[in-house]
């Protein structure tokens, strides 16, 4: 008796249910397992990214893709009709040499119809070693009286490899039959076993049939070459896929370098060496292609010198007509302050316009102040005066200074500020100026609404925004907003807003302290406008404390107006923002 060594599971107690299954986590496999699909990852995320960069790849890919499939058809294809030729050429000699065999032992039994079956089957054999067959089939006699046995086989073979069915078929009808089987041989042959075609027939002496003869055929030699066959397709298969990849890659890279080339000067070109150009040789349609592109460069190269000097043109005029214009504004200017302090001694319609001289002489200075404050941009000559100041007091300063704007308009101003101070190294003139500026703006298109402006402050940088609940921006206004002279509503009458070049300035401003000056808006939900500037200057930043867009416009639209925000911000937060 066998026994099997292993655990055995305790018995359960009487009344208990079936012990609950515990499933067990193969964790060095999962850990290898994952493992590996961390180690696959980078791989093929590159491989994926250089497949969708590079044309010739995916055109190299692709023609080995399809030759590999063209080619395996054509080779099943291929070996199958050299596989049925070989077949049919050898059915057709088995059959020729078992129907010789045939009546031959045939012949032999009618002469002598007493003869034993070893006897006959050694003759046979011997017939078949005269013939020099011996060594390509071999023979099994089988008694037909009084029921079917095997009687004698040759050269080993088990006459069990006879298939039963063509046994049938032999006994029942007088005709040269054969069938394809696996012939097997005894032990002592040592022989494998081996497919091979089975031909056979009736002996019959007399009218009485006594014998069925079958020839076995090998066909370990059609085997052999087959496989040889194979080997060669598949080899050459492979080489020709080899070459036709080459071949690709050779086409491909003609057509494909010069593409690259032209987007490499392109790259060039677009980063200020407008005197890139790409080489042409021949004349096939890559040189066209190579001209062509050559006198587009060179044509873009004269508009945008044609640009840069009429853009340095127009600097250069409105700096020396802002600085000629300074003299006689301050002769008009001193005119118009003695006509205004004696504006009560002159009859009203005179002293009406007088006001109106004083308005407008107020505004032209400005447009003046902002015309130069820009040529000093565009000239490089602006200065920084950076000192550590509290972004507070100035926001602070410039709510006092536009609260009597604010009353007259309806608007409240309301400020919130952090604990911690927010001290940050910038100019103060130009930070108050930003601000001044975009507290304004708000006012004129707050539309009566509550003003915000908030302070925070994170390890990097120093923020402040100003949030209104005015008409805000169309989609796309955003950007546009810090164009100059630009107007959300170029048909509205300029009885509001200023010159059209505070924005400019004060983005220029921004820009000087290293930092950032963007909008937010929606249409109905009013805007906000945030300024970001390091901490310490010449620092780069890329985190604001303060999001762009407000909290309150992230959640559904209430009925009874903006939601208030909190009154401190204690800790730095926001989102990252690329400049």
């Amino acid at each position: 008796m066998t026994t099997s060594l292993g655990s055995q599971s305790p018995t359960p107690a009487a009344g208990a249910g079936p012990p609950a299954p515990v499933a067990t986590a193969p964790s060095g496999l999962t850990g290898a397992w994952s493992g590996a699909r961390a180690g696959l990852r980078e791989p093929i995320r590159r491989a994926t990214f250089a497949w969708r960069r590079s044309i010739q790849l995916r055109v190299v890919g692709s023609t080995l893709v399809l030759s590999v499939v063209v080619l395996a058809m054509l080779g099943q294809l291929l070996v199958g009709q050299i596989r049925d030729g070989l077949l049919k050429a050898k059915t057709e000699v088995a059959v020729a040499e078992a129907q010789a065999g045939l009546a031959a032992a045939a012949q032999r039994l009618d002469d002598d119809p007493t003869r034993d079956e070893e006897p006959l089957l050694t003759e046979l054999v011997g017939d078949a070693e005269r013939r020099g067959t011996s060594s390509q089939f071999d023979v099994v006699l089988f008694k037909t009286q009084p029921t079917v046995s095997a009687a004698r086989a040759s050269g080993g073979v088990n006459a069990v490899s006879v298939p039963e069915l063509l046994k049938s078929e032999v006994g029942r009808r007088n005709e040269v039959l054969y069938r394809y089987a696996e012939l097997t041989y005894e032990q002592p042959a040592g022989r494998p076993a081996v497919p091979g075609i089975v031909v056979g027939g009736r002996l019959d002496s007399r009218g009485q049939s006594r014998y069925q003869l079958y020839y076995l055929f090998p066909l370990d030699q059609e085997q052999r070459t087959l496989s040889l066959v194979r080997g060669t397709v598949a080899t050459t298969g492979v080489l020709l896929v080899l070459l036709l990849g080459a071949i690709a890659y050779v086409v491909t890279r003609q057509v494909v370098s010069p593409v690259r080339m032209a987007a490499r000067i392109a790259e060039r070109i677009a980063a200020g060496q407008l005197d890139e150009r790409m080489r042409v040789s021949g004349e096939d349609d890559l040189a066209r292609l190579a001209t062509s592109f050559n006198r587009m460069a060179a044509h873009l190269q004269q508009q945008i010198r044609q640009l840069e000097d009429l853009s340095r043109v127009q600097r250069r005029f409105v700096s020396d007509v802002s600085h000629e214009l300074r003299t006689p504004l301050a002769t008009v200017r001193m005119a118009a302050d003695v006509l205004y302090e004696e504006r009560s001694t002159f009859h009203p319609h005179v002293a009406r316009s007088a006001e109106l001289l004083q308005n407008q002489l107020d505004r032209f200075e400005a447009l003046l102040t902002d015309l130069l404050e820009i040529s000093r941009f565009d000239a490089g000559a602006a200065l920084l005066d950076a000192e550590p100041t509290d972004l507070r007091e100035i926001a602070i300063k410039v709510i006092e200074g536009a609260e009597p704007l604010a009353e007259r308009r309806g608007s409240a101003l309301r400020l919130v500020e952090p604990r911690q101070p927010c001290v940050a190294e910038v100019d103060q003139r130009r930070i108050e100026r930003v601000l001044r500026n975009l507290v304004v703006n708000a006012i004129e298109h707050g539309e009566g609404g509550e003003i915000l402006v908030w302070l925070a402050t994170n390890d990097e940088a120093v923020a402040v925004a100003v949030r209104d609940y005015g008409v805000g921006l169309k989609p796309g206004e955003a950007s546009l907003v810090f164009n100059r002279f630009w107007r959300a509503d170029p048909a509205r009458a300029r009885t509001t807003g200023g010159t059209g070049l505070g924005l400019a300035i004060a983005l220029e401003d921004a820009r000087l302290h290293g930092g950032w000056l963007q909008a937010w808006g929606q249409l109905g939900r009013g805007s906000q406008f945030r300024l970001t500037v390091p901490r310490i200057a010449g620092d780069g930043i890329d985190q604001s404390p303060i999001p762009l867009e407000p909290e309150d416009a992230r959640r559904p639209r209430r009925e009874s107006g903006p939601e208030p925000l909190v009154e401190s911000l204690s800790g730095p937060g926001g989102d990252r923002e690329a400049e």
